[in-house]
């Protein structure tokens, strides 16, 4: 009875683990005893140093990361930022569901939930920030090198942390990112995401020290671009800016443009460039960062 159980399980898991990832083709699904490990870690188990007041029953007010740990760990770690506009965090096709991804690549993977700003703009930048380091202390799982991902607002925050690190600690290894938020002026910017982290009147050098386009420097780590023309809601000047930015600074960057998918693609199936741009992803991350 036990033999046939036994192979019955073996069956089922040959069957699952045969299906193809990756690119735009379909997920494995795993059974449940195989998926994928899952660890919780505060951020700021001490409470957080720039901790503010919140309304009862307000969302993402502490700062935590879903860990997934690589089976076959190469030494490198992404920590992904979902977008939402400063306003909510975008956590499945912007976050976790690229974890599979990563993982079978050897990646540990982070998603990052970071507090939601209410006008502090200091908050998220600090939770990614010690994200960072948290990870690069995590030497059980082989960690040694450190980049960040973000998705519309979630890559405003990741062009942030690759601009604004304070040491060598917290300057993330590499950035990728989605169809980001980069500048703060008023008429390029995303205007939700600027009055969410900056407020509704912030000064012009508050609004500089957030436009990640004007904080490249030479030390500012690779960077690697992807974007829709037809992007309703980012305009991709964003992008585009920041692009020129990281040139004019001698900074390696890649950026790829799509003629159509609009904001806020993702890891979603519904992207007809979703293969393309998983593709050049891998092609980027084995060929300028694992070189």
């Amino acid at each position: 009875m036990r033999k046939s159980i036994l192979t019955i399980l073996v069956a089922v898991f040959a069957l699952t683990a045969h299906a193809q990832f990756g690119g735009g083709q379909r997920r494995p699904q795993f059974p449940f005893f195989f998926r994928a490990r899952v660890d919780t870690v505060k951020i700021w188990p001490n409470g957080a140093p720039n901790a503010f007041e919140t309304k009862a029953g307000d969302q993402f007010t502490e700062a935590f990361m879903e860990l997934y740990p690589a089976r076959n760990p190469n030494g490198y770690c992404v920590i992904m930022c979902p977008g939402g506009g400063y306003s909510t965090l975008s956590l499945t096709h912007e976050g976790r569901d690229i974890h599979t991804w990563f993982n079978t690549r050897g990646y540990t993977f982070c998603l990052l939930q970071y507090r939601l700003p209410r006008q502090h703009h200091d908050v998220p930048l600090s939770d990614v920030q010690e994200a960072i380091r948290i990870m690069r202390s995590r030497t059980d799982l082989g960690i040694k090198h450190v980049g960040v991902m973000g998705t519309s607002a979630g890559g405003h925050l990741a062009a942030t942390a690759s601009t604004l690190f304070k040491d060598s600690v917290t300057r993330p290894d590499f950035q990728v990112l989605l169809y980001p938020v980069i500048t703060l002026q008023e008429g390029i910017t995303h205007m939700s995401s600027r009055r969410f982290l900056l407020g509704d009147n912030p000064s012009q050098q508050l609004i500089d020290r957030y436009s990640a386009d004007k904080q490249v420097t030479k030390d500012t780590p690779p960077a690697l671009i992807f974007l829709s023309s037809d992007d309703f809601l980012v305009p991709p000047a964003n992008s585009i800016m920041y692009y020129q930015a990281l040139l004019a600074n001698h900074v390696n960057a890649s950026m790829h443009i799509y003629p159509s998918g609009g904001h806020g693609w993702g890891w979603g199936d519904d992207f007809v460039y979703k293969t393309e741009w998983s593709l050049e992803l891998e092609r980027w991350l084995n060929t300028v960062i694992r070189k």
